[in-house]
């Protein structure tokens, strides 16, 4: 061997032998360049090429394909190229939703009993540090009056779409997967355990954890070292596309599909009202047998939102792909739209915004990662120590991104997308306050405090719109952050899973004030001629039945402000900026079935 290894070479497996030879022909001799003789670091040796060889098994096509992978995509990057060079956009055609009409009713009611052949699967390799919460993102509570945190909320949304499927056929288990990565695998698995993973079987639930890739310290994609160890490669984590290949190399998808599974749902770890727009949206996808359907939100132009996007290449080749706001602008300029980016008549882009939740069918999917192996298309963002492009700040990675897999789909492939309103299905929490308060005016904070007040404001709409007097909502600033605040209204996702169900639950002339905090905690509660002006905490068991009526008035809970950096107060609240101040309620439990009434 050339190479200072030496004759630490026969310290070696023969396949760690091969694995050098591969690394030394793609330009890694300075691995090894400063290695001591055998009987020196043999450990620390023997450690790193147990890290080699992690790295090389846990990435499609191994080290070889990600160090060349590299090579092009730093050279298009140091020469400037334009990925979307000899591409056209234009608009895809998808499926455009207005909440409580007799379309939206009829996907939703459909979605429903799709359920029955879905699959889950939640990306949460992030922990909340952005958000200024040390804990996983999954644990942060969604809203304060219940504290029900957000893994508890998929979890019971999921549980709700597992009976109503059933229809009084035998209930199927709906698979839920959840990916991580070693910043969160261990406490999301202590959460679920703790909490007897929140009614799911723990057989319905797999914990698939993702690695990280090696990071590079140049244009020739040379992988970097630790600083302080040469016997260590830097790591960052690659992406949530490495979910697509977790789930082609653990086997899941074929267990899934002899089932007789159809359908694979996949979403993000924070966004609060995600589940009111899943059941219209699998009925979508079933109506229009879309082998990917993103869903989306209408988008203004120019909003910090990517926009759905057919791109068609001169050769032929075409896709529909979420191209980002910073690069939509310029490509429609570039291709024949003098004023790129700009609102139709609708007052909206006509490219739709990306929430990056995607439905796929589970058969083409299966039969498109059978030939990529679940490799995405990468995208690599050094940041470069000048305008020479020759060396970089700090090490750089190949990165890529879930929703980037119809990339590689051919021609044939249904690609479409759902649009929701916003208020319905997007309020994601990942900005810290100071970074919210910072946004300019009109645009969404994206913070704790928005996605809590979200939740409030799409339950108080809902009601509304099944015939409930609700009170308009008053501005105010928690965090520095304007916000609309609504009656505090929350319901178990088994109480309210469809419009259709809300409405069967509601009736007569019901009024709910400004001032008032409902929380409806059972499945079979019925509101009729009721008024709230309070707070009314309704708790029961799936089979017992409460019809609640009559005028609930008392002192209520009262929202206080609190500043993000009162360290007096526990983060939870900080991040929100508000507490509440329950002064009285009026609250009831039944835990045994039968017939109540609640006459207040």
């Amino acid at each position: 061997m050339g190479s200072s290894l030496g004759d630490n070479f026969n310290l070696l497996s023969p396949q760690q032998q091969e694995l050098v030879k591969v690394l030394l022909d793609n330009g890694q001799e300075h691995l090894f360049r400063d290695w001591p003789a055998p009987g020196v670091d043999d450990n620390h040796k023997k450690a790193f090429f147990d890290q080699l060889t992690r790295l090389d098994s846990s990435y499609p096509g191994g080290l070889e394909s990600y160090i060349k992978n590299a090579k092009r995509l730093l050279a298009d990057s140091k020469a400037g190229r334009n990925p979307f060079d000899g591409f056209t956009p234009s608009v895809p055609t998808g499926e455009t939703l207005a909440f409580g009409d007799e379309s939206y009713i009829k996907f939703e009611e459909a979605g429903v009993l799709e359920a029955r052949k879905a699959a889950f699967v939640l990306v949460a390799g992030g922990l909340g540090e952005r958000l200024g919460y040390s804990g996983i993102k999954l644990a942060l509570p969604a809203e304060s009056t219940t504290g029900t945190c957000f893994v508890q909320q998929y979890i019971e949304s999921i549980l709700a779409l597992q009976e109503a499927s059933s229809q009084g056929e035998s209930q199927t288990q709906i698979p839920l997967v959840i990916m991580t990565s070693d910043d969160t695998h261990g406490r999301t698995l202590e959460l679920l355990e703790s909490n007897s993973y929140f009614g799911l079987q723990p057989t319905q639930v797999t914990l698939l954890k993702q690695e990280k890739v090696a990071c590079l310290e140049d244009n020739d994609a040379r992988l970097a070292l630790e600083p302080q160890n040469k016997y260590k490669i830097q790591t960052k984590p690659h992406g949530h596309g490495d979910v697509h290949a977790l789930l082609f190399s653990s086997g899941i998808l074929k267990v899934w599909y002899e089932a007789g599974l159809k359908w694979v749902l996949f979403f993000q770890d924070t966004n609060g009202l995600l589940f009111k727009a899943i059941p219209s949206a699998l009925g979508v996808s079933a109506a229009k047998q879309y082998h990917v359907n993103s869903l989306a939100v209408p988008r203004k132009a120019k909003e910090a939102i990517g926009g759905i996007t057919r791109l068609t290449h001169s050769d032929g080749r075409s896709m529909v792909i979420n191209v980002e706001y910073n690069q939509l602008d310029p490509l429609l300029r570039a291709s024949g739209y003098p004023n790129g980016d700009v609102n139709c008549e609708t007052g909206y882009s006509p490219f739709p915004g990306n929430i990056n939740q995607l439905i796929l069918e589970l058969g083409p999917y299966i039969e498109e990662l059978s030939k990529t192996g679940g490799a995405i298309q990468e995208f690599v963002n050094p940041k470069y120590k000048d305008a020479s492009k020759t060396s970089f700040k700090s090490s750089t990675r190949l990165e890529c991104m879930m929703q980037d897999y119809p990339k590689t789909l051919p021609l044939s492939a249904r690609v479409g997308f759902t649009v929701m309103e916003t208020w319905l299905a997007y309020a994601p929490v990942k900005n810290n306050a100071e970074d919210a308060a910072k946004v300019p005016k009109g645009n969404p904070y994206h913070s704790a405090t928005s996605g809590e007040m979200a939740i409030y404001r799409a339950n108080s709409i809902i009601l509304k719109k099944a015939g409930v007097q609700v009170a308009d909502p008053v501005v105010q600033v928690f965090n520095g952050q304007e916000v609309e605040v609504w009656p505090r209204i929350t319901w178990k996702p088994k109480w309210g899973l469809t419009f259709n169900r809300i409405k069967g639950k509601v009736s007569g002339n019901c009024s709910i004030s400004l001032r008032s905090t409902l929380a409806i905690k059972g499945p079979n509660i019925f509101i009729e001629n009721l008024s709230v002006d309070g707070a009314l905490i309704i708790d029961a068991v799936d089979d017992a039945e409460v019809n609640v009526s009559g005028s609930v008035q008392n002192d209520g809970w009262i929202l206080e402000t609190i500043d993000y950096k009162d360290a007096s107060e526990p983060e939870v609240l900080r991040i929100r900026g508000f507490k509440f101040n329950k002064i009285e309620q009026l609250e009831t439990k039944y835990s045994e079935p039968g017939k109540f009434h609640l006459k207040a």
